[in-house]
């Protein structure tokens, strides 16, 4: 049984909650969105945003490597980056460019082919050509280019991790800054 005190709370809150969306007279308020994605049908595909879009199809990272690059497995624009403090030689170098080079190239591909893949499941929706088993071919379809993709950036941290020494390594951990949170493979 509620106490007299959550009782007079919730009698004094319930009230204010209720009317949140209203103004004075008890008319709902039209300035605040009564939906998160209002506007967002105006996107060329609406379950991107321009943005993620573009980044797809330049094969930047946006986070599919965060289970290696925090664990302690250095990505190769970083090390580029680094190139310099952890005194990578020649042959590193030019093995860590190579690395990079295909990785975006591939990246690339499969971010371009994420985002038709995308495409065609808007556009399924959006000319009422979708039934369930169109529905489940298009989102298999979404989904195995995810895990591509994504599996793509986690290999390629792998691959660069196989070009340092452990010193290099650790290094890197430190110098991005989680050495301190145990993100290292030593």
């Amino acid at each position: 049984m509620p106490s007299r005190f959550t009782t007079l709370c919730l009698a004094l809150v319930l009230p204010l909650a209720a009317t949140a969306n209203t103004d004075r007279s008890g008319h709902h308020r039209h300035d605040m969105p009564a939906q998160p994605y209002a506007g967002q049908q105006q996107r060329e595909i609406k379950s991107l945003p321009d943005a993620e879009i573009a980044a797809l199809l330049k094969g930047d990272g946006m986070g599919y490597a965060k289970a290696a690059e925090l664990n302690g497995y250095p990505g190769p624009a970083h090390v580029i980056e680094l190139a310099d403090a952890l005194a990578l030689d020649d042959s590193q170098r030019a093995a860590t460019r190579q690395l990079m080079h295909q990785h975006k190239a591939r990246a690339r591909e499969l971010g371009a082919a994420l985002v038709e893949a995308e495409r065609q499941l808007d556009r399924a929706f959006a000319h009422r050509h979708i039934d369930e088993r169109l529905l489940s071919t298009l989102t298999q379809r979404v989904a195995e280019l995810q895990a591509q993709l994504r599996s793509e950036h986690l290999a390629t941290h792998l691959a660069q991790t196989r070009l340092l020494t452990p010193q290099q390594v650790h290094r890197y951990n430190e110098m991005r800054g989680y050495a301190a949170a145990g993100g290292t493979t030593e």
